[in-house]
């Protein structure tokens, strides 16, 4: 385990998967971070690369050929070896070898990269294409916050908002696949309440959004968290039935369309890099 800390906050990283496995804020003593309670989710901040949730028949094709990976991917569940770390920082890496490429046929270089600022976490991530040819992938975070974080308070005291009032449709899914075409879901609004029923047809997807960051707020408290997205395309937004806690996940690349040819290089979202490409993003998130 890496720890990383300074005079606000101290974090915890696992090498599998390269996880966030604890946020805590010093000055009121709370754990923003789902702490992966089995009984409802076992995870507390997985990594999902190569791809974004699940494939039609979980199997993707390229060069016609077929190949078949779980939802999210491989690489929450591979050992990162860290390249380099100290009181505020740390780079974890994973490689292609012999056993992903049985998966995904691609040469590439992942990193991740923690660092502590003042009362905030960031988390980069980046990847570098050494082949002669293109890399085709996905990547997102997927972060469980605690709700309730205070024990006087119960999850229908919670909402989250948007830093800008956001016209943006939801798209749903459909035995585990993205239906080809979205509903209605925020009106010009920037308020979403959490509640046990918002997640009863599994994420909610958001596609576009205008918005910056992502506020988690109490009405019963000050406590809370914003949550950078500046740059990513897609949003989800989910918890397990009846679990105390709201992923707020930032995507490039999504699930697969219900109608989806299966072709890796046609996949909605996917990114392509060039040869010797070397590709970077980040989210970040401030505990207050």
């Amino acid at each position: 385990m890496i720890i990383l800390e300074n005079e606000q906050l101290r974090v915890q990283i696992h090498r599998r998967g390269a996880e966030l496995q604890s946020l805590l804020l010093k000055s009121n003593g709370l754990e923003y971070l789902w702490q992966a309670d089995p009984a409802f989710w076992a995870k507390h901040s997985p990594l999902l690369f190569p791809i974004v949730g699940t494939l039609k028949n979980d199997t993707y094709y390229y060069r016609g050929q077929a190949y078949h990976m779980a939802r999210h991917g491989f690489a929450r569940e591979k050992d990162f070896s860290v390249e380099g770390s100290n009181d505020r920082e740390a780079v974890f890496v994973l490689k292609d070898d012999d056993l992903t490429r049985k998966l995904y046929p691609f040469a590439f270089l992942l990193k991740l990269h923690y660092r502590l600022l003042d009362s905030n976490l960031y988390l980069r991530y980046q990847v570098q294409n050494p082949a002669k040819e293109s890399l085709y992938f996905s990547i997102g975070g997927h972060p469980a916050f605690n709700v309730p974080l205070l024990p006087h308070t119960v999850y229908n005291d919670y909402y989250l908002e948007f830093n800008r009032a956001e016209k943006a449709d939801r798209w749903t899914l459909e035995n585990g696949l993205l239906k080809p075409e979205p509903e209605p879901f925020l009106d010009s609004s920037s308020h979403l309440a959490l509640n046990r029923e918002l997640f009863g047809n599994d994420a909610i997807v958001l596609k576009g959004l205008q918005s910056s960051i992502v506020i988690l707020r109490c009405h019963k408290s000050t406590h809370g968290l914003d949550f950078g997205i500046e740059g990513w395309p897609a949003l989800g937004i989910w918890a397990a039935p009846g679990a105390p806690f709201v992923c707020i996940e930032p995507w490039c690349g999504h699930t697969d369309f219900v109608n989806h040819n299966q072709e890796l290089s046609q996949k909605a979202g996917i990114i392509r890099l060039g040869p010797g490409g070397n590709w970077k993003k980040e989210w970040w998130v401030n505990l207050y």
